[in-house]
């Protein structure tokens, strides 16, 4: 069998830009203002008239965090004042009635991801709270088969916490790693032990979750190619069920705490690819198999059987095994996608609060999709699910021509299939193995919106 993946530095320096990740298209800079509460009800409203309404998925932001973590660029709150998180989910609450009455009863929530911030920043007490108000307005799935996830700081939770967790239906965890050495931890403020991440998964296991994944981050300060291959030793003895490996994006001049981070102990540029490049040979000689982006599973969890069908998916989580769901994003600056429409919520919380006492959905920008649009989403979400696109399925559904219509983004790709990338057919554009860690630099042929104005917004496709 050929390999999923395949490294050459070579390539990977050469196609290495910014550019998006693709868990929308098109791409947050095009969403703006002149899209308002009204376009979004409205959005929802037609979402329920169609011949076979779409099931609920829900992504809530929680922002609060005890301590920063010098490397974060999320929407966050740093504060220890736990009071400011029953301030925060009475606003939360009215804000699920509202979003609720918006859609019809009838549609199950089969989804349902909290993230941060730091979701378990809240006490059992509250999380369960939260999970009863969502019980009371929406219908919720309440069998196991649905994907119920939490992101866990380790440093905010106990064992026993975990299995409260699962109580309240939670399926899926999500620990957030990084690092096991010591002085990387220093380095970022973030420091966690080995044991109490053990302890942690052995907990989830014991609770029966159904998927455990550890997000590491390669790139940060201090990071050498031997003391990270003894942090992904330790992960691979961990053996969960997926990892996501990230790369870091230092951008001190845009995300402030990244200014903390001292100059002298960042790592070269090339040592960024040695990383990668270890992690890679490491986690797939362990068993893993390549998802795609900074994905990896074990061959038998649901998304490396999605992978292999065909099913796979992707959203503003990252890679998904559900069905194409209409996602409801609740909290501040939580983004949502609704029909041929994404929002996003006002990113300070006084305005959250404001709004909300108003009587309002805190949306505070958006976008409605074009015919266009829509086309290129499926083009692109199909590449990066499934490394091939079929021409001939796109001109059935579109009534297009595909080499004619994409004649552009096909000619901008003659380069890569040069350095085979990938291969362009009569009817199939397919990714080669030296292609999938590149895949976003392929998928950016088909974006319509691309500039070099836009460059500074994303971080590197590598």
């Amino acid at each position: 069998m050929k390999p999923a993946c395949a490294f050459d530095r070579a390539l990977i320096e050469k196609y290495d830009r910014p550019g998006p990740r693709y868990t929308s298209y098109p791409t947050a800079p095009q969403f703006h203002q002149a899209f308002a509460v009204d376009d979004y009800q409205r959005a929802a409203r037609d979402s329920n008239q169609v011949a076979a309404p779409k099931p609920l998925s829900v992504y809530i932001h929680i922002p609060f965090c005890k301590s920063l973590c010098y490397y974060c660029a999320c929407n966050k709150i740093i504060t220890q004042k736990t009071h400011r998180a029953v301030e925060y989910l009475s606003y939360l609450k009215r804000e699920i009635a509202m979003q609720a009455s918006l859609f019809d009863s009838s549609r199950r929530l089969t989804q349902l991801h909290l993230g941060g911030g730091t979701p378990t920043y809240l006490t059992d007490e509250q999380l369960a709270d939260l999970m009863t108000c969502l019980h009371q307005s929406f219908d919720m799935d309440d069998s196991d088969n649905h994907e119920f996830s939490i992101e866990v700081d380790p440093r905010t939770i106990s064992a026993g916490q975990i299995q409260s967790l699962r109580q309240l239906g939670f399926n899926r965890l999500s620990f957030g790693v990084q690092d096991f050495d010591p002085q990387v931890q220093a380095a970022v403020n973030r420091q966690q032990s080995e044991e109490q991440i053990y302890a942690l998964v052995a907990a989830a296991r014991e609770a029966q979750f159904k998927s455990i994944s550890v997000d590491l981050i390669y790139g940060l300060p201090l990071q050498t190619v031997d003391s990270f291959d003894v942090t992904l030793g330790k992960i691979i003895a961990l053996r969960p069920h997926r990892i996501a490996a990230y790369s870091y994006a230092h951008l001190p001049e845009l995300v402030r705490a990244q200014r903390l981070i001292r100059p002298e102990d960042m790592p070269p540029p090339e040592r960024k690819l040695e990383l990668l490049e270890l992690t890679i040979r490491r986690l797939t000689e362990a068993g893993y198999v390549y998802i795609g982006m900074d994905h990896f599973a074990l061959p038998d969890d649901e998304l490396a059987l999605a992978r292999a069908n065909g099913t796979l998916q992707r959203n503003f989580q990252g890679y998904s095994t559900h069905a194409d769901c209409d996602l409801i994003g609740l909290g501040v600056s939580a983004i949502g996608k609704v029909g041929d429409s994404y929002s996003q919520s006002v990113k300070e919380l006084s305005q959250y609060y404001a709004r909300i006492d108003q009587g309002l959905l805190p949306v505070h920008r958006g976008y409605r999709l074009s015919a266009d649009d829509r086309l290129r989403r499926e083009v692109i979400s199909d590449l990066m699910c499934h490394g091939r696109i079929d021409f001939g399925k796109f001109e059935a559904r579109h009534g297009i021509c595909f080499s004619e219509y994409f004649a552009g983004a096909l000619a901008a790709l003659n380069e890569p299939v040069g350095d085979g990338l990938l291969e362009i057919h009569r009817d199939q554009l397919r990714l080669l193995p030296q292609g999938h860690l590149l895949m976003r630099s392929v998928a950016m042929a088909f974006d319509a919106y691309l500039g070099a104005e836009q460059n500074g917004r994303f971080s590197r496709t590598v």
